[in-house]
């Protein structure tokens, strides 16, 4: 198949850790690599952030990334690029007249209104991944959401208009739904770990006797990382590593000051933006991986933690549900109290750290490997391809 991939902000050639290059960067990057390495042909389009940035880089065997001229070639917040997803659009339906591609994949919202447009005289299949939906964002951050006003109704419009929409786990299902989207537009498949990297056996980042708490992820509000130093005042001894973001960072600077009040000064260490090699070495060091985020579409950082022998405690919210759930240990978000609880109880248990890494290092391995989410991902398509609709295919999670 000749695959064409849409994200528009997230480049599966950025450096993860900024503001808006997280977990979708990862996502595209890797889904993208393993469907070419099962021999399909595959173009990721994303827009271009700066002028010297060629038109095509050869990122792999059969994988090819292309930067789409959209707006200023400068790096604008990703909440900003409506305006400019109209020429994103018709810079694909230019590309695409003389050599359709199979099938359109979009990421993201914005992504899914550019690919539609461009697709919509070519009789091409167009899937959807969100990746988050406005109308959870908007339940959790009320007045501090800086989407623009228009991404519900075009949410709702695109899961309404595209073949299927590829849902990451049943929790974003059953907001879907609400949405108004048929159930037969959905198909479930997880995101995935890259098993080579993320296992129980390599390096290990050096670490005091300290029992340590690890935190991987973006430095931003709703990844809940305000909860995470509450509670480690109440876990006698325990250091708390955050990885990611910088230290220059609006709320790293808060999360510091409040580790200050809370008497943890020499307790919680900001490392900032950790290359992503080094990340597993890191989550090996760690006694628990802890991401209690307001919410979370799915969540990769504790798959990997997971795929690496460590137990993990969440927050009980959207993808950690089928992730987690069994295998770590879950407790509601925002309630530094339980969170507390719950970290004293696994640290002071080696047994209940042994058992719950063996389980979740099973099911990390058994369910998420990016060429097992490659197949699943390619059965959708060739569903759409055929005219079979998705029907709720829990095929991953």
């Amino acid at each position: 198949m000749r695959i064409a991939m849409v994200s528009e902000h997230a480049s599966p050639l950025a450096a993860v850790g900024g503001v808006d290059a997280g977990g979708q960067n990862v996502h595209v990057a890797a889904l993208a690599a393993a469907l070419a390495e099962r021999g399909h042909q595959v173009t990721v389009h994303t827009r271009r952030t700066a002028a010297a940035q060629p038109d095509t880089v050869r990122a792999g065997p059969g994988l090819t990334v292309e930067h789409v001229p959209a707006g200023p070639a400068a790096e604008l917040p990703k909440d900003e690029l409506l305006p400019y997803m109209a020429d994103f659009g018709a810079h694909l339906a230019r590309r695409w007249a003389d050599r359709p591609p199979d099938v359109v994949h979009a990421h993201f919202w914005m992504s899914g209104l550019a690919a539609l447009e461009a697709a919509r005289d070519l009789g091409v299949p167009v899937l959807q991944t969100f990746h988050a939906l406005g109308t959870v964002k908007r339940r959790w951050q009320g007045s501090a959401d800086t989407s623009p006003p228009e991404r519900i109704a075009a949410e709702a419009g695109i899961g309404r208009r595209v073949c299927a929409v590829v849902a990451t786990c049943r929790d974003e299902v059953t907001e879907l739904l609400r949405m108004g989207v048929a159930v037969d537009r959905i198909a479930v498949v997880p995101c995935g770990v890259d098993l080579d990297l993320f296992s129980p056996d390599g390096p290990v980042a050096p670490r005091g006797p300290r029992p340590r708490v690890l935190s991987v992820g973006r430095v931003v509000p709703r990844k809940g990382l305000e909860t995470v130093v509450q509670a480690l005042s109440r876990v006698p001894d325990a250091e708390l590593l955050v990885a990611g973001g910088t230290p220059q960072d609006d709320e790293a600077r808060r999360l510091v000051r409040m580790a200050a009040a809370y008497g943890l000064a020499d307790r919680v260490r900001l490392l900032g933006s950790v290359g992503r090699a080094e990340v597993p070495a890191l989550m090996r060091s760690a006694d628990a991986l802890v991401t209690v985020p307001w919410y979370e579409p799915f969540g990769m950082v504790p798959v990997e933690a997971m795929a690496c022998g460590v137990p993990v405690v969440a927050s009980a919210v959207g993808g950690h549900l089928d992730t987690v759930a069994g295998c770590g240990v879950l407790v509601p978000p925002r309630r530094p109290h339980v969170l507390a609880r719950a970290l004293r109880d696994l640290l002071e248990r080696p047994d209940l750290r042994a058992s719950l890494a063996a389980s979740g290092e099973r099911r990390a391995r058994s369910r998420y490997g990016w060429p097992k989410v490659a197949a699943r991902t390619e059965s959708v398509y060739l569903a759409a391809l055929t005219g079979r609709r998705a029907g709720i295919a829990v095929v991953g999670g």
